[in-house]
């Protein structure tokens, strides 16, 4: 564990100007990101007495190697730098206010010619527009149901869509007029955009424009003595109704706001935020935090308001070429309501202000409907922290528990902060692939997850576990020497004695970042523990490749299934930990997600292998015209039935690839002569041939799920 002391600077050294500081661990890698008005006092407060310091920060600096910091020349600009590397280097003890997957929201797909209306929960994608969050996916089903007879746009998925088109009968909803069935024609794409731009308008706030026309129309409707629409528009204002009642007017005088609140103990921090568009509630969201410092109300308003609107600033900026993005208005609004003003509270306004382009009132509400809306955030954000306390604090035990057994009963000189996983998987030495997973502070890391694909065994088709556990431990630490390397200036070689190319050091001054895409490496720094799934065999394997690479600083362990051993290398008796430890029932919970993640891709690539199609045999017909040829169809079933003409239909196909695919699927000779081939037609049940896939892959696959 680092002192605190070995790399404290000198206090004459540290400038006094504002600026933005970073900490970095034994390995490089960023921990955690700070601004302050002036370096020096801001720092000094790190290097005080380890007891005096809050729990966090004191395992912040005890984990830190060194701190370095940069002087810019205005606190708008330090909280600029500091937003942009907390953003680029992902530190595990900075607060992080990331959006909240678990709330759905209603998403409108705008990017495509018909667009969908549907729940969704994620991250946010190009060409989709959101309303939300809401607080449950129910209460956006429910209003969706009544709009839907107003705005009868479409909500199936592109397999629905594309069977009823080719089937030519519309779905249950357009059979009830809750779709307007584009999908065979009812209505054409401009006419369908403009019920969705329609039901956009709507959820955006525009209601009162809306509930007019549908008036003006029911009252032309029954003057026009057609009294069946004008009930249809009857009921339709009557669904409208239904739905502006459900989100209840907050503010009379048609506020656009956010209203920001928190409740927090000495470890954490919970926040809410409730979106009013219109003076309706239109959203809502939470966090719950841990507190890095001992921040303060202000401070902890600041970390917010500069983290979550620069992450909507960021999310609009990358929807923005597909039309599909939301104004700057909409992501800040004109006002933001919060418990207590930030300590710079005029910086932070201009910097809203710039992301909206348009000026932002942040302030404290002192009285009237806004200070009691203000207060029931604040009591959803103190339920909020209470119910996170009594779901989490048993697993925040049990975690640290976990860590120090495992330090304690593998003699380790430091708890196994970041914990990675090997698993091979394999049928008979078949479609032999292995999966990493990463863990750090007992929780899984699914974005270092990686995929190797393990090159067969020649001969008798069996697959060495021993030999393709050494070949992924040697692919991972290349890996991380490499990375190493890019950031030093020398060169790696493998153990075919290929040099990697190495990046100049004054190329690579960021260790761990790479030069070319500006982000951090995953795999800069090796992990505290490295477990393999097998025993004694596996271990000394894996072990005898950190060996040959020089790496001296990983802990190897293997856990064998049958009793649970936990193997250590040159050992001839394995390490029995306690059925009933935590310690044991992290390394179970590693290794079942190891070999989770393991059979997932080996059943995807053995997958595909199996169900390779008979049009692989056809010369010349590239993936992208497979493609074509069984999306235009439907399915290969179809696409056999089909004759030459119909086949000659689908762009870039002609007349002799047609024959040759049609003669790939029923087996016979694509010579044009034959009259069945030429008349598209070929005698039904001949044996269809499919090919399997000989390719190897060697390249690592990285996946975030």
């Amino acid at each position: 564990m680092p002192d605190p002391a070995t790399y404290r600077p000198a206090t004459g050294t540290i400038p006094t100007a504002p600026g933005v500081y970073k900490f970095r661990d034994p390995h490089g890698r960023v921990v955690y990101v700070g601004k302050a008005k002036n370096l020096r006092s801001r720092l000094s407060n790190y290097f005080a007495d380890l007891s005096t310091l809050h729990p966090r920060t004191r395992q912040m600096v005890t984990t830190a190697a060194s701190v370095e910091w940069t002087v810019v020349g205005t606190e708008v600009e330090a909280l600029q730098l500091e937003y942009n590397w907390i953003k680029e280097f992902d530190p595990r003890f900075n607060v992080r206010y990331r959006d909240d997957k678990t709330y759905p929201v209603l998403a409108v797909s705008v990017g495509e010619e018909y667009p969908r209306l549907f729940v969704y929960r994620g991250p946010r994608r190009k060409g989709v527009r959101y309303f939300g969050p809401y607080s449950h996916a129910w209460a956006i089903r429910e209003t969706l149901d009544q709009l839907l007879r107003v705005f009868p746009a479409r909500t199936c998925s592109a397999g629905v869509f594309k069977r009823h088109n080719q089937i030519g009968r519309p779905c249950l909803l357009g059979y009830i007029d809750k779709c307007s069935a584009p999908c065979v024609g009812r209505v054409s794409a401009a006419e369908h955009r403009h019920i969705v731009d329609d039901f956009c308008d709507f959820l955006a706030g525009k209601t009162d424009r809306l509930m007019r026309q549908v008036e003006q129309q029911m009252q032309a409707a029954a003057e026009e003595l057609d009294f069946e629409r004008a009930a249809r528009l009857r009921d339709d204002l009557g669904a409208l109704r239904k739905a502006l009642e459900k989100q209840a007017v907050v503010l009379g005088d048609g506020t656009d706001a956010d209203v920001v609140s928190f409740a927090y103990d000495d470890l954490e921090a919970a926040v809410q935020v409730f979106h009013v568009r219109g003076g309706r509630v239109r959203g809502q969201r939470g966090w719950v935090v841990e507190r890095v410092e001992n921040a303060d109300l202000p401070e902890l308003v600041e970390q917010f308001l500069t983290q979550f609107y620069g992450e909507q600033a960021a999310l609009e900026r990358a929807t923005q070429d597909t039309g599909a993005a939301q104004s700057g208005a909409q992501v800040v609004p004109r006002e933001v309501l919060v418990p207590s003003l930030p300590p710079n509270a005029d910086d932070v306004q201009y910097w809203l202000a710039d992301l909206r382009g348009a000026s932002v009132s942040l302030r404290v509400p002192q009285r009237g409907d806004k200070k009691a809306l203000a207060e029931t955030v604040q009591r959803n954000a103190a339920e909020a922290l209470a119910q996170h306390k009594l779901k989490r604090a048993g697993d925040l035990t049990a975690r640290s528990a976990a860590l120090q057994g495992l330090q304690d009963a593998l003699d380790l000189d430091s708890a196994p902060l970041r914990i990675e996983c090997v698993d091979i998987s394999h049928i008979q030495g078949t479609d032999v692939v292995a999966s990493l997973v990463v863990f750090e502070d007992g929780l899984p890391r699914k974005s270092d997850y990686r995929h190797y694909a393990i090159k067969e065994a020649a001969g008798d088709g069996r697959s060495d576990d021993v030999a393709s556990i050494a070949e992924v431990t040697r692919r991972r630490f290349l890996r991380h020497t490499a990375d190493k390397a890019g950031s030093a200036g020398t060169a790696v070689r493998d153990s075919a004695g290929r040099e990697d190319l190495a990046q100049d050091a004054d190329m690579a001054p960021e260790v761990g970042i790479d030069p070319t895409t500006g982000r951090p490496r995953r795999f800069a720094y090796p992990p505290n523990l490295y477990v393999v799934d097998g025993g004694a065999p596996q271990v000394a394997a894996a072990a005898a490749v950190l060996d040959d690479l020089g790496i001296t600083d990983v802990a190897v362990i293997g856990l064998a299934k049958r009793l649970e051993e936990v193997w250590v290398p040159d050992e001839q008796d394995p390490v029995i930990l306690p059925r009933t430890s935590e310690a044991l029932y992290l390394l179970q919970r590693v290794r079942d997600e190891a070999h989770r993640f393991a059979i997932t891709f080996h059943r995807s690539k053995r997958s595909r292998r199996m169900t390779a199609s008979a049009l692989d045999a056809v010369p010349g017909l590239g993936e992208r015209r497979r493609t074509a040829l069984v999306s235009h169809f439907g399915s290969v079933a179809r696409l056999r039935e089909a004759s030459v003409d119909q086949i000659t239909e689908v762009p870039g196909i002609g007349a002799t690839t047609a024959r040759a695919v049609l003669a790939a699927l029923h087996g016979a000779s694509p010579d044009p002569s034959d009259s069945a081939s030429a008349a598209g037609k070929v005698p039904a049940g001949a044996a269809v041939r499919a090919m399997g896939d000989d390719g190897v892959q060697s390249e690592e696959r990285g996946n975030d799920r």
